[in-house]
């Protein structure tokens, strides 16, 4: 198809008068609605009480209900010693820990991270635009590392943090990696749990939001990350985050912070200045529902039935868009929420105008990147989890055609 057939067809699309969004990744209506018992899995004032006979309508318990830390424990491989169970969102307890340490010294010994002239974050990239949002809402300064399919640059990782003490912290979505869906090989978890780096207060925020969510019955594995850590003696070095919102409900579920139980005390104590205690109810809820891990494991499956066909849809309609473009590619993880498409230098951005005017929101290029900005202009985040299978099918036809029109605008 020429840029004139090209052209044509995008115009038809235009005149559709579509309204499609795929530029976040949200559970479907439909897997949302296979949460419905989480509704009333407490009915009555008798079923409030934890295992402990602790009142969930009631003050206390800051570390969450024990039901809760043994469940979440499971769930990332920890005891529960090593739990702290949040409010709903992983993303917030990421961003307390980072506020934490701006305030407060990290360790002993060192100053809180604002009282230095410039503290540096290593971002593996493409990466989560909301961890980039954090470092900028604080003025931490990001640098660039690229991500492979075995993980980040360890070379580039290690030489940096060995020689440069105003790098403070690195983002890391371990597992199905968020947008590449790439899961770090053993010999990087291993690279990254034994660096020695030159700041005593340096630490990984081992984002594993994804821990659970397998699209094939053939997952990817990851070590544990205290267990390895340990083995090199930096288990303080690492804050894990993990949350139920993509296995219940997005907007209620519930998070948890993972750590050394020298970091976990002292999170406590900041803990019960800043707050009584987080929802037990709501933990009480999930804690009722999933009575154990087979049980959250069974859920998850669930779920990929549901998430598996809308990825091969997208990857179909790729196959045959973008058959003969040898300079176009993309991943195909065995999990999590997204993967990402490569275009030529310089069509990304294009390809999201384009799309917008047609009717698909996509998430903005360069939004992978730190500050926004995408060097190569190259890089799109496909998120095909919220839309339906019907509505996918148009949007992954129409996101084609637009990075087609990009590439012959740029280079015919």
């Amino acid at each position: 198809m020429n840029r004139i057939e090209l052209q044509k067809k995008y115009d038809e699309y235009k005149a559709m008068g579509l309204k499609l969004d795929m530029s976040r990744g949200k559970p479907s209506p439909e897997q949302v609605s296979t949460m419905e018992r989480l509704l009333t899995a407490v009915k009555t004032n008798e079923e409030c009480f934890s295992e402990t006979g602790s009142d969930c309508r009631n003050y206390g318990g800051l570390d969450g209900i024990n039901e809760m830390k043994r469940l979440l424990g499971e769930m990332l491989g920890v005891t529960s010693d090593h739990i702290i169970v949040g409010g709903n969102s992983s993303l917030n307890l990421m961003y307390d820990t980072v506020a934490r340490s701006m305030l407060h010294p990290v360790e002993d010994g060192c100053k809180p991270w604002s009282k230095y002239d410039q503290i540096t974050f290593l971002c593996p990239v493409p990466g989560y635009d909301r961890h980039f949002a954090i470092c900028e809402f604080f003025g931490i300064k990001m640098i660039n590392i690229p991500l492979s399919e075995d993980g980040p640059d360890m070379d580039m990782v290690e030489s940096l943090v060995a020689n440069d003490e105003t790098i403070k912290g690195m983002w890391c979505v371990p597992k199905y990696s968020n947008p590449s869906g790439f899961t770090y090989s053993k010999e990087t978890v291993h690279r990254i749990a034994a660096m020695k780096p030159k700041a005593k207060d340096f630490r990984v925020f081992w984002d594993n939001a994804y821990v659970l969510h397998d699209l094939t019955d053939m997952p990817d594995e990851l070590p544990e990350i205290f267990s390895v850590a340990e083995q090199y003696g930096n288990e303080d070095m690492f804050f894990e985050f993990a949350s139920t919102s993509k296995i219940t409900f997005p907007g209620s579920g519930v998070s948890c912070i993972a750590a050394s139980p020298r970091n976990i005390k002292r999170i406590l104590n900041a803990l019960k200045v800043q707050t009584i205690g987080h929802d037990k109810l709501n933990q009480l809820r999930h804690s009722r529902v999933f009575k154990c891990y087979d049980d959250i494991v069974a859920q998850m499956k669930v779920h990929m039935n549901i998430i598996r066909p809308k990825f091969q849809i997208i990857y179909e309609a790729f196959e045959n868009g973008f058959e003969g473009y040898d300079n176009v590619s993309w991943t195909i993880p065995n999990g999590g929420y997204f993967f990402c498409l490569s275009l030529p230098n310089g069509t990304a951005k294009r390809t999201v105008e384009l799309c917008a005017e047609a009717g698909l929101v996509i998430t903005p290029a360069g939004a992978m990147f730190p500050y926004g900005i995408d060097p190569e202009d190259s890089k799109l985040r496909i998120a095909p989890t919220f839309p339906s299978c019907e509505e996918l099918a148009v949007a992954a036809d129409l996101l084609t055609v637009c990075a087609r029109l990009a590439i012959a605008e740029k280079y015919e």
